[in-house]
Protein backbone atom coordinates (compact mmCIF):
# COMPACT_ATOMS: atom_id res chain seq x y z
CA UNK A 1 0.00 0.00 0.00
CA UNK A 2 3.29 2.10 0.47
CA UNK A 3 3.75 3.04 -3.06
CA UNK A 4 -0.23 4.13 -3.59
CA UNK A 5 0.45 6.48 -0.97
CA UNK A 6 1.57 9.29 -3.54
CA UNK A 7 -1.62 8.26 -5.59
CA UNK A 8 -3.87 8.87 -2.27
CA UNK A 9 -2.08 12.49 -1.78
CA UNK A 10 -2.27 13.24 -5.32
CA UNK A 11 -6.48 12.35 -5.78
CA UNK A 12 -7.01 14.45 -2.35
CA UNK A 13 -8.82 11.89 -0.84
CA UNK A 14 -7.72 9.45 2.00
CA UNK A 15 -10.14 6.37 2.00
CA UNK A 16 -12.07 4.91 4.83
CA UNK A 17 -12.49 1.43 2.76
CA UNK A 18 -9.12 1.15 1.64
CA UNK A 19 -10.82 -2.34 -0.47
CA UNK A 20 -12.64 0.70 -2.56
CA UNK A 21 -9.65 2.39 -3.61
CA UNK A 22 -7.85 -1.27 -4.50
CA UNK A 23 -11.21 -2.43 -6.46
CA UNK A 24 -10.79 0.68 -8.41
CA UNK A 25 -7.93 0.04 -9.56
CA UNK A 26 -8.59 -3.68 -10.60
CA UNK A 27 -9.07 -4.15 -14.68
CA UNK A 28 -11.78 -6.78 -15.50
CA UNK A 29 -8.55 -8.63 -17.15
CA UNK A 30 -8.28 -10.01 -13.51
CA UNK A 31 -11.94 -11.37 -13.55
CA UNK A 32 -13.94 -10.44 -11.06
CA UNK A 33 -14.50 -8.23 -8.93
CA UNK A 34 -13.49 -5.79 -10.92
CA UNK A 35 -13.76 -1.69 -11.49
CA UNK A 36 -16.45 -2.00 -14.10
CA UNK A 37 -19.52 -0.98 -12.20
CA UNK A 38 -17.31 1.74 -10.05
CA UNK A 39 -16.36 3.03 -13.67
CA UNK A 40 -20.34 3.29 -14.43
CA UNK A 41 -20.62 5.25 -11.09
CA UNK A 42 -17.59 7.55 -11.51
CA UNK A 43 -18.61 8.62 -14.84
CA UNK A 44 -21.97 9.77 -13.92
CA UNK A 45 -20.83 11.55 -10.76
CA UNK A 46 -18.05 13.16 -13.27
CA UNK A 47 -20.71 14.53 -15.09
CA UNK A 48 -22.88 15.98 -12.65
CA UNK A 49 -20.23 17.50 -11.12
CA UNK A 50 -18.53 18.98 -14.16
CA UNK A 51 -22.30 20.16 -14.82
CA UNK A 52 -22.75 22.44 -11.91
CA UNK A 53 -19.64 23.69 -11.87
CA UNK A 54 -19.34 25.17 -15.09
CA UNK A 55 -23.01 25.74 -14.71
CA UNK A 56 -21.89 28.28 -11.93
CA UNK A 57 -18.80 29.63 -13.51
CA UNK A 58 -20.26 30.43 -16.72
CA UNK A 59 -23.02 31.94 -15.97
CA UNK A 60 -23.45 33.71 -19.69
CA UNK A 61 -22.90 30.23 -21.41
CA UNK A 62 -25.69 28.89 -23.87
CA UNK A 63 -26.91 25.67 -23.23
CA UNK A 64 -25.20 24.52 -26.34
CA UNK A 65 -21.69 25.59 -25.32
CA UNK A 66 -22.00 24.55 -21.67
CA UNK A 67 -22.61 21.18 -23.36
CA UNK A 68 -19.63 21.45 -25.57
CA UNK A 69 -17.84 22.44 -22.17
CA UNK A 70 -18.64 19.69 -20.42
CA UNK A 71 -17.84 16.95 -23.49
CA UNK A 72 -14.17 18.68 -23.45
CA UNK A 73 -13.61 18.60 -20.14
CA UNK A 74 -15.04 14.92 -19.60
CA UNK A 75 -14.11 12.95 -22.86
CA UNK A 76 -11.72 9.97 -22.83
CA UNK A 77 -8.14 12.79 -23.86
CA UNK A 78 -8.66 14.33 -21.05
CA UNK A 79 -9.13 11.57 -18.76
CA UNK A 80 -6.02 10.08 -20.55
CA UNK A 81 -4.37 13.48 -20.01
CA UNK A 82 -5.45 13.43 -15.74
CA UNK A 83 -4.12 9.78 -15.76
CA UNK A 84 -0.85 10.53 -17.11
CA UNK A 85 0.00 13.21 -15.02
CA UNK A 86 -1.25 10.77 -12.12
CA UNK A 87 1.08 8.14 -12.94
CA UNK A 88 -1.87 5.97 -13.14
CA UNK A 89 -0.19 2.90 -15.07
CA UNK A 90 2.17 2.64 -12.73
CA UNK A 91 -0.57 1.65 -10.11
CA UNK A 92 -3.34 -0.21 -12.74
CA UNK A 93 -3.84 -4.17 -11.41
CA UNK A 94 -4.07 -5.77 -14.60
CA UNK A 95 -3.93 -9.91 -15.91
CA UNK A 96 -0.92 -10.99 -17.72
CA UNK A 97 -2.17 -10.98 -20.93
CA UNK A 98 -2.94 -7.05 -20.48
CA UNK A 99 0.59 -6.41 -19.11
CA UNK A 100 2.05 -8.05 -21.93
CA UNK A 101 0.18 -6.01 -24.54
CA UNK A 102 0.75 -2.86 -22.43
CA UNK A 103 -2.26 -1.73 -20.98
CA UNK A 104 -1.11 0.34 -18.23
CA UNK A 105 -0.39 2.72 -21.34
CA UNK A 106 -3.43 2.42 -23.08
CA UNK A 107 -5.90 5.30 -23.00
CA UNK A 108 -8.98 3.28 -22.67
CA UNK A 109 -7.86 1.47 -19.55
CA UNK A 110 -6.08 4.40 -17.90
CA UNK A 111 -9.07 7.14 -18.69
CA UNK A 112 -11.82 4.24 -17.84
CA UNK A 113 -9.81 3.44 -13.85
CA UNK A 114 -9.78 7.51 -13.24
CA UNK A 115 -13.63 7.21 -13.56
CA UNK A 116 -13.51 4.21 -11.28
CA UNK A 117 -11.44 5.98 -8.52
CA UNK A 118 -14.12 8.87 -8.82
CA UNK A 119 -16.93 6.40 -8.18
CA UNK A 120 -14.80 4.73 -5.44
CA UNK A 121 -14.16 8.19 -3.54
CA UNK A 122 -18.06 8.36 -3.73
CA UNK A 123 -19.04 5.11 -2.50
CA UNK A 124 -16.29 6.05 0.47
CA UNK A 125 -17.53 9.50 1.25
CA UNK A 126 -19.77 10.84 -0.38
CA UNK A 127 -20.79 13.73 -3.15
CA UNK A 128 -19.06 16.19 -1.32
CA UNK A 129 -15.42 14.32 -1.30
CA UNK A 130 -16.03 13.72 -4.96
CA UNK A 131 -16.84 17.02 -6.17
CA UNK A 132 -13.44 18.42 -3.85
CA UNK A 133 -11.36 15.66 -5.42
CA UNK A 134 -12.40 16.36 -9.27
CA UNK A 135 -12.03 20.26 -9.03
CA UNK A 136 -8.60 19.05 -7.68
CA UNK A 137 -7.71 17.43 -11.10
CA UNK A 138 -9.15 19.58 -13.02
CA UNK A 139 -8.10 22.52 -11.98
CA UNK A 140 -5.53 23.81 -14.08
CA UNK A 141 -7.32 22.08 -17.16
CA UNK A 142 -10.80 24.55 -16.15
CA UNK A 143 -8.88 27.67 -15.89
CA UNK A 144 -6.84 26.64 -19.04
CA UNK A 145 -9.86 26.56 -21.51
CA UNK A 146 -11.57 28.61 -23.98
CA UNK A 147 -15.33 28.22 -23.56
CA UNK A 148 -15.33 29.97 -27.25
CA UNK A 149 -13.33 28.25 -28.99
CA UNK A 150 -14.57 25.04 -28.76
CA UNK A 151 -17.84 25.89 -30.56
CA UNK A 152 -15.49 24.30 -32.92
CA UNK A 153 -13.28 21.31 -33.30
CA UNK A 154 -10.02 20.77 -33.87
CA UNK A 155 -10.19 20.03 -37.48
CA UNK A 156 -12.15 22.40 -38.62
CA UNK A 157 -10.46 25.18 -36.39
CA UNK A 158 -7.54 24.44 -38.58
CA UNK A 159 -8.18 23.97 -41.87
CA UNK A 160 -10.39 27.22 -41.37
CA UNK A 161 -7.19 28.86 -40.16
CA UNK A 162 -4.98 27.10 -43.28
CA UNK A 163 -7.47 28.24 -45.38
CA UNK A 164 -7.58 32.28 -44.32
CA UNK A 165 -4.13 31.49 -45.63
CA UNK A 166 -4.44 30.47 -48.52
CA UNK A 167 -2.52 26.78 -47.66
CA UNK A 168 -3.01 23.57 -48.15
CA UNK A 169 -5.19 21.11 -46.24
CA UNK A 170 -4.09 19.10 -43.90
CA UNK A 171 -2.96 15.30 -44.87
CA UNK A 172 -4.28 12.77 -41.97
CA UNK A 173 -2.95 9.27 -41.86
CA UNK A 174 -3.75 6.10 -39.60
CA UNK A 175 -0.33 4.85 -37.98
CA UNK A 176 -1.14 2.60 -35.82
CA UNK A 177 -4.47 0.29 -34.95
CA UNK A 178 -3.64 -2.00 -31.77
CA UNK A 179 -5.97 -3.32 -29.16
CA UNK A 180 -9.02 -5.74 -29.27
CA UNK A 181 -11.97 -4.70 -31.76
CA UNK A 182 -14.26 -3.75 -28.85
CA UNK A 183 -11.07 -1.80 -27.43
CA UNK A 184 -9.05 -0.23 -30.00
CA UNK A 185 -6.39 2.59 -30.17
CA UNK A 186 -5.94 4.72 -32.91
CA UNK A 187 -2.48 6.70 -33.76
CA UNK A 188 -2.93 9.11 -36.26
CA UNK A 189 -0.46 11.49 -38.16
CA UNK A 190 -1.37 14.82 -39.21
CA UNK A 191 0.36 16.35 -41.77
CA UNK A 192 0.77 20.15 -43.19
CA UNK A 193 3.02 20.51 -46.24
CA UNK A 194 3.50 24.39 -46.39
CA UNK A 195 4.74 23.74 -43.03
CA UNK A 196 6.47 20.72 -43.26
CA UNK A 197 4.81 20.01 -39.99
CA UNK A 198 3.92 16.47 -39.04
CA UNK A 199 2.06 15.80 -35.57
CA UNK A 200 0.57 12.81 -34.02
CA UNK A 201 -2.79 11.97 -31.93
CA UNK A 202 -4.15 9.16 -30.55
CA UNK A 203 -7.65 8.27 -29.16
CA UNK A 204 -9.95 5.41 -28.92
CA UNK A 205 -11.31 6.12 -32.20
CA UNK A 206 -9.93 7.15 -35.77
CA UNK A 207 -12.01 10.41 -35.45
CA UNK A 208 -10.47 11.55 -31.58
CA UNK A 209 -7.01 10.51 -32.99
CA UNK A 210 -7.38 13.00 -35.34
CA UNK A 211 -9.08 15.66 -33.65
CA UNK A 212 -6.11 15.11 -31.11
CA UNK A 213 -3.31 15.53 -33.93
CA UNK A 214 -5.11 18.87 -35.64
CA UNK A 215 -4.76 20.04 -32.23
CA UNK A 216 -1.44 19.52 -32.18
CA UNK A 217 -0.84 21.24 -35.45
CA UNK A 218 -2.64 23.94 -34.73
CA UNK A 219 -0.79 24.73 -31.09
CA UNK A 220 2.54 24.47 -33.57
CA UNK A 221 1.44 26.78 -36.57
CA UNK A 222 0.44 29.43 -33.52
CA UNK A 223 3.71 29.68 -32.05
CA UNK A 224 5.40 32.54 -33.13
Amino acid sequence: MQIEERLIRHLGHQFSDPVLFSLALTHRSLGMPNNERMEFLGDSVLNMVMAEHIYVRYPKLSEGDLSRLRAHLVCAETLYSIAQDLDLGNYLKLGEGELKSGGFRRQSILSDTLEALIGAIFLDAGFDAARQAILKLYASRIDAVDPVSLSKDAKTTLQEYLQNKHIGLPVYSVIEVSGQAHDQHFEVECYVAAFNLRTKGEGSSRRTAEQAAAQSAYDRVQQP
